[in-house]
């Protein structure tokens, strides 16, 4: 036990020990520290300071806020991935209708700059500078419209293998397809044994009462 401050106060001569009281003369002893009640580890309620008590609050404060941050960023982990899916889904989504009214626009340009230019001048020169831009016009034409293909053979590829509920929906119909043929399949066999079984009664029969299987009588 920790001696109290009136056994330093004192002299050596004063101090016979350090449970002795201190002597009139000398100062009072400090108040003792606010306990306060606090639950140890193993479920009993001991005494603490008042200090100790609060210290403690802020530890476990401090850690139901780590705790929180730590579940924050797991959920935002786990979050992530689809955000990010979904994010890029939508500026491929942007991109391709971009492309797509690029390729339309740049089509329908092309074309009526082609019927504006497809008249037919006097000045042979004249006549050779509009064929070379109606030819021109014309590959720009063909690329757009190629490039219109391709984009229509893409957007076929992600709804053929995007389409969950497509190609779910189409598993079950040919499921139940198959099923409906095992039945079928099943209900034949079972008539393919059941003659199988009366012409084999009708073959034994016959055998048994036939001459050859009957001896002759003497």
């Amino acid at each position: 036990m920790k001696p109290t401050n009136w056994y330093y106060q004192m002299g050596p001569h004063q101090a016979q020990g350090r449970d002795h009281p201190p002597a009139p003369h000398a100062f009072p002893p400090p108040p003792p520290p606010s306990r306060a009640p606090l639950l140890a580890a193993s479920g009993r309620l001991v005494a603490a300071p008042a200090g100790s008590v609060r210290s403690l609050g802020r530890c476990a404060r401090r850690i139901g806020r780590r705790r929180m941050s730590k579940a924050g960023g797991s959920a935002g982990a786990a979050a992530g991935p689809t955000a990010a899916a979904a994010a890029a889904a939508a500026q491929k989504q942007k991109t391709l209708l971009q492309k797509a009214d690029a390729d339309v626009s740049s089509l329908v340009d092309n074309f009526a700059a082609l019927i504006n230019i497809s008249r037919v001048n006097e000045p042979p020169v004249r006549n050779s500078q509009e064929a070379f831009q109606m030819e021109m016009r014309a590959a720009r034409m063909v690329h757009s419209a190629d490039s219109l293909l391709k984009l229509v053979s893409e957007l076929k590829r992600t709804a053929i293998f995007s389409g969950l509920a497509s190609l779910t929906e189409n598993v079950d119909r040919r499921i139940e397809v198959l099923g409906q043929q095992a039945e079928g399949t099943e209900r034949m066999l079972e008539r393919i044994g059941q003659e199988a079984a009366g012409s084999l009664k009708e073959l034994e029969a016959h055998y048994y009462s036939s001459v050859v299987r009957t001896p002759p009588y003497d």
